[in-house]
């Protein structure tokens, strides 16, 4: 077995003596081999809240938006709030792929196919709760500025669900086209691997007849740079564009300039967390150790501090805001949120999202693997009740005492809530199955990254 020089300012991204061969096999093999137990289990659970979820879908949709617990006071709550959050969760993945690829960060490359596929994931479970909102979906195409015979009649271009619907519509399409380019050169890999079948015709189709020349290839680079470029200012125009929903009211608490870089990396932040608690999944499930490493982990840490910074940061603008500005509702409105009936709630978002991170400035807590699923998932929760607080707390006192009430949410609007995660996670499990979690290519490009320019070569991979 020959050895490469390990350079002793950078350390490399794949652990392991691999070489090409082996990284395709390592990718490859789990797709070949049945799946296991767990996985069935895991897919049975995600597939009955999905049907649960369905089940209420269509519940509310035969009966009327009257079956979700909103009241004359709190007309937004629980779905937009799930809206906003699954919108957020979205935000990783382009973020990983494209504006990381164009920083050139190379630890992306063992992550990234998973955080596209996330993305896609979280934009239609978003893009469900509009569509319910509705009120009567069979006729959601109305939103759509397309020529039609019904005269003067045309979308309302200053209405926030419009906005909603282009930021989403556009961000799932580009998102999507992203992720399957990035994905072609590994279906042809597949394609080469499997014997002859429909299989075989099946990923021949999907992958447009890839050859792998070097003509191939720089068409390929080019086009996938152009994407990147493309989606860039996605990741900061979509939720800035879900911000301008509240930014643009007149409701104490909502209508702040800082609300749209603050839903960004309100978005990269529990991005970041949700993509961290699947890769802990995924590289104990998979056994990807070798391929997403501590040294991918503890990066991906040291982006959700950061943002975790920023958020805590934007928390405080908010409340020395509201004091500065004089305005008595402003006042009123952040002294509900920290002494009101949902205090709790309030705190617990500070909890979560602020102090908890704060763990992260320790090496030693970045790299132990378990208690980083534990905080990704309080992150996430932390991030869930921060929408909850925006929305809900603005809301349920309003201007006028006399119109003051609460709010809970119904057994439908909690169960549609469980459907969302139904949704994500079977998606994500058949994805799983189907698809390599890690792009065979990329890493293959790496693999020399460290070790002088000279690949590893391993005698039993022939």
């Amino acid at each position: 077995m020959s050895t490469s020089h390990v350079s002793a300012l950078r350390q490399p991204l794949v652990d392991g003596v691999k070489d090409l061969a082996r990284v395709t096999r390592d990718v490859c093999d789990p797709l070949d081999a049945a799946p296991s137990p767990a996985w069935y289990a895991a897919f049975a659970a995600a597939l009955c809240a999905l049907s649960f979820g369905a089940v209420m879908v269509v519940h509310q949709v035969w009966t009327g938006i009257g079956a979700w617990g909103l009241n004359k006071t709190v007309g937004w709550s629980w779905d937009i709030t799930n809206f906003v959050f699954w919108v957020g969760i979205g935000h990783a993945g382009t973020l990983i792929s494209a504006i990381l690829f164009l920083f050139r960060q190379k630890w992306r490359t063992s992550i990234n196919r998973s955080a596209e596929a996330m993305t896609i994931f979280a934009v239609m479970c978003a893009g469900v709760f509009p569509l319910i909102h509705m009120g009567r979906p069979w006729l959601a195409y109305w939103v759509m500025p397309y020529p039609n015979p019904m005269g003067p009649l045309w979308v309302n271009f200053r209405s926030p669900l419009l906005w909603d619907v282009f930021a989403i519509s556009t961000y799932f399409t580009i998102s999507a086209t992203f992720w399957f380019v990035g994905l072609i050169p590994d279906l042809a890999t597949m394609r080469d691997r499997l014997p002859e079948g429909w299989r075989k015709r099946l990923f021949g189709l999907a992958s447009l007849g890839w050859s792998g020349s070097h003509r191939t290839w720089q068409h390929y680079e080019m086009v996938y740079l152009l994407l990147a470029g493309l989606a860039t200012p996605l990741v900061f125009s979509v939720h800035t564009i879900v911000s301008f929903d509240f930014a643009t009211s007149v409701i104490p608490g909502w209508h702040a300039t800082i609300f749209p870089p603050y839903f960004v990396c309100g978005a990269i932040f529990s991005g970041f967390a949700m993509v961290l608690t699947l890769m802990i999944i995924a590289r104990k499930v998979m056994n990807f150790e070798d391929y997403i490493t501590l040294r991918h982990i503890d990066a991906i840490c040291k982006v959700i501090l950061l943002t975790s910074m920023i958020v805590g940061l934007a928390y405080s603008t908010e409340l020395l805001t509201a004091y500065y500005s004089s305005n008595h509702y402003e006042r009123f409105a952040f002294i509900n949120r920290i002494k009101g009936p949902f205090a709790g709630f309030y705190w617990m978002m500070v909890f979560c999202n602020v102090l908890v991170p704060q763990a992260l400035w320790f090496e030693r807590v970045r790299r132990d693997v378990r208690a980083l699923f534990v905080l990704s998932i309080l992150i996430n929760v932390g991030m869930w009740l921060e929408r909850f607080v925006i929305i809900t707390i603005s809301l349920h006192r309003d201007y006028l005492p006399s119109s003051w009430t609460s709010y809970s949410p119904t057994y439908v609007e909690i169960g549609t809530f469980v459907g969302s995660f139904g949704l994500f996670f079977t998606c994500f499990l058949l994805f799983c199955r189907v698809l390599p979690m890690i792009a065979i290519s990329e890493v293959k490009g790496v693999l020399s990254y460290a070790r002088g320019g000279r690949r590893t070569e391993d005698p039993h991979a022939r």
